[in-house]
């Protein structure tokens, strides 16, 4: 007997992807909660391990050490990860505002966010200063500035704990340069009042041996360009003023109705804040029933008592407290490779306070790279023959790595017959039906896909503009969508949040492209897929797969690899930001694309299930040519290249060769077997205009390339 999937029933949304958060995913990883589906929303694929950061700028760790890489993360927890900035929480309709997005509605939500250490009300830091925090693109700018040449003059505000570890960081990794300089530390109070006495005068002695220049007591004017001015008139010239003082809460937590202290989330003993299905966590939330410094000790320790509470929370069980620590073990970079620990009064440094601090803090990132590889359902005892090879050896891949393979579908749907009708002008070989209605030539075509991604607002961006694909390589202007769904097994309410933040972007992405969304179907199933049927009317010539000439030119406006990006992700195997920057590439549209193309282009199709290599063939073979590629001049999207030297494949790879031109087998030459999903258009165009439409490509912004040309026939390709 089939057991179906249980149904959704719960939404649970993590606002941010802070340390707590991130500890919640991997525990939740662990033991799934049947019924909920989890959310995270974060800005970028990655958070920053903050607990790193001095050693990151003294030269001490690489910048992708200090990443917790959220996209591995929320695969392993089974989460939808949203890529995007939170900028409002609306407690009434209990929903989640990113800016160009659908609202995101939740049963349940935490925040963590951090802080940051921007400093509005300093007149000048907003133009010319750079923040501590957010902490990656704090590591971006200072990697940069590293690099440069010549004396650097480097002021850092803020002599708290914080302030000193990266004044004293930069000045290590300056000396290691041989860049001769000078770093400031400026605070408007006494530096270092949070420590102990003992662990005050140390930290002011290696201040002091680092070659820090300290200033306390000495309120601050303003920031210009080039330089930091103090009340008392004195002029600190700078090439880059940074800020650790001023830690403060983020913009929409002041608007959202929640109870707060100083602009941090006021939360009680179980993390709730003054709305109970909201929790908080980390730096930016305040706890009342026992206010502690922001330190990510407390947010490392929350962690388990946030995942027992958001649970409780959506299956009515009993809230537990978190009773957080007295006191606890400070461990302070002090530039090189030596570390202060303080705890109870106590303070003791050296290389070996360093080599403790450096182990705990591998030891804590360890745990987001070495994520469990969780087991597979064992098949039955009993079981067909070729059960074993028809599951294969890896998770069946999303997108058009889901498709039938070229030649599996050729043989199934035969020679081509002739068409019933005489509206009907048949196109071999093309995606799309050409049709004359009252003297109007309009295309029709069909294409969707399986979701290879949580997000279904970015599945149905990607789903749109891949189906578009069709009607934009044909010259024509899109007119009239409608919409196919099958959606997981979910409440009523669920499916009502899931359909509308679909058709809202469904309209939004073809109504930009000219056409209007009519109607559609849907029905529920095991898993999402969305698709759409579109019409695109051709008021000009039609642009089909045959016509290319020998001499011709090949344009290509994307980059491939997205099959094998997208297989490496769902096996936890691909670079969050590899993903995010290939999700980018598909959802990029073409309209722009072909209007620069069509008017010249003597052949063209869009790139996506059957690959490079199959669908320069069927140009190829519609057109009675060959053509040959500039393997080197292929665009290939990050990290594709080495994800194919380390043998990921789409499960559509083996049946893409099939039928093909068999290339020696090679990463670069097996990407051109790589199905795409809303990949680019690849056109072949005159060679006296190649260079004039490329240009016109880039200057609309597309990675466009030329790649190879049309040889004489006949139908084979060659790659030189």
């Amino acid at each position: 007997m089939m057991t179906a999937p249980l149904p959704l029933t719960r939404d649970v949304v993590l606002i941010g992807g802070g340390h707590t958060h991130a500890l919640v995913l991997r525990m939740w990883g662990m033991a799934p909660l049947a019924g909920a589906r989890l959310t995270l929303i974060n800005p970028d694929p990655k958070a920053t391990y903050s607990g790193m950061l001095p050693g990151f700028v003294a030269g001490h760790y690489r910048r992708d050490d200090l990443d917790i890489d959220l996209v591995k993360l929320a695969r392993f927890a089974g989460a939808r990860l949203i890529l995007g900035a939170v900028d409002g929480i609306d407690l009434v309709t209990r929903e989640v505002h990113v800016p160009g997005r659908p609202p995101i509605g939740f049963d349940v939500a935490s925040v963590d966010i951090g802080i940051t250490s921007d400093m509005p009300s300093l007149p000048g830091f907003a133009e010319h200063g750079l923040p501590a925090k957010p902490l990656g693109p704090f590591a971006a700018r200072w990697e940069a500035f590293l690099g440069g040449d010549g004396p650097a003059r480097v002021v850092v505000i803020g002599a708290g704990v914080a302030g000193a570890e990266l004044a004293m960081a930069m000045a290590h990794a300056l000396r290691a340069r041989g860049r001769a300089g000078r770093v400031t530390l400026v605070d408007s109070a006494t530096a270092l009042s949070a420590t102990g006495s003992r662990a005050r005068a140390r930290l002011l002695a290696e201040l002091a041996a680092q070659g820090v220049t300290l200033i306390e007591n000495a309120p601050i004017e303003r920031v210009e360009a080039g330089a930091l001015v103090l009340k008392d008139g004195r002029r600190l010239e700078a090439d880059l003023v940074t800020g650790a003082a001023g830690a403060r809460a983020f913009g929409w937590v002041r608007h959202s109705g929640l109870e707060l202290e100083h602009g941090f989330i006021t939360v009680d003993s179980r993390l709730q804040s003054s709305d109970p299905e909201v929790f908080a966590t980390g730096d930016c939330a305040h706890m009342a029933d026992n206010p502690r410094p922001k330190a990510g000790v407390y947010a490392v320790r929350q962690a388990p008592v946030l995942l027992h509470n958001l649970r409780a929370a959506v299956t009515g069980g009993r809230l537990h407290d978190y009773r957080p620590q007295k006191d606890y073990l400070k461990l302070i970079s002090l530039g090189q490779k030596s570390a202060l620990a303080e705890r109870l009064g106590l303070a003791l440094a050296g290389p070996l306070m360093w080599r403790w601090k450096d182990h705990i803090d591998r030891t804590f990132m360890k745990r987001f790279r070495d994520l469990p590889v969780m087991p597979q359902p064992a098949l039955p005892s009993e079981h067909t023959l070729g059960m074993t090879e028809a599951l294969g050896d890896k998770p069946m891949c999303g997108g058009c790595g889901a498709k039938v393979g070229r030649e599996t579908l050729r043989g199934a749907l035969g020679p081509e017959a002739a068409p019933l009708r005489e509206d009907i002008t048949p196109l071999p070989g093309d995606d799309a039906a050409l049709l004359s209605t009252g003297g109007v030539r309009q295309v029709m075509t069909s294409d969707h896909l399986r979701a290879f991604w949580g997000d279904w607002e970015l599945m149905t961006r990607v789903a749109a503009i891949h189906a578009l694909g069709d009607i934009w390589a044909m010259g024509a202007e899109p007119q009239a969508a409608t919409a196919t769904l099958i959606l997981p097994r979910q409440s009523v309410r669920l499916q009502g949040r899931m359909l509308a933040e679909i058709m809202a972007t469904a309209r939004e992405v073809i109504g930009a492209a000219g056409a209007a969304v009519v109607g559609g179907h849907t029905s529920l199933g095991d898993e999402l897929t969305v698709g759409f049927t579109l019409t695109g009317i051709c008021r000009d010539r039609v642009v089909t797969l045959a016509g290319a000439r020998p001499g011709d030119v090949l344009l290509l406006t994307k980059p491939i690899g997205s099959g094998v990006l997208m297989a490496a992700e769902m096996q936890g195997r691909a670079d969050g930001a590899w993903v995010a920057a290939a999700l980018a590439q598909m959802m990029l549209p073409q309209g722009a694309a072909s209007a620069i193309l069509a008017p010249e282009a003597t052949a063209m199709t869009d790139v996506t299930g059957f690959g490079l290599a199959g669908h320069l063939m069927n140009i190829c073979e519609a057109s009675g040519t060959g053509a040959t590629l500039d393997l080197d001049a292929v665009p290939l999207m990050e990290g594709a290249l080495d994800l194919a030297a380390a043998g990921m494949r789409s499960t559509l790879f083996a049946d893409n060769r099939t039928g093909l031109p068999d290339l020696p087998l090679s990463p670069r030459n097996d990407l051109l077997y790589d199905p795409q999903t809303a990949g680019g258009l690849l056109a072949a165009v005159p060679p006296e205009s190649a260079d004039r439409l490329l240009a016109a490509l880039r200057d609309q912004g597309y990675p466009a390339a030329r790649i190879g040309r049309v040889l004489e026939g006949p139908p084979r390709l060659l790659v030189d």
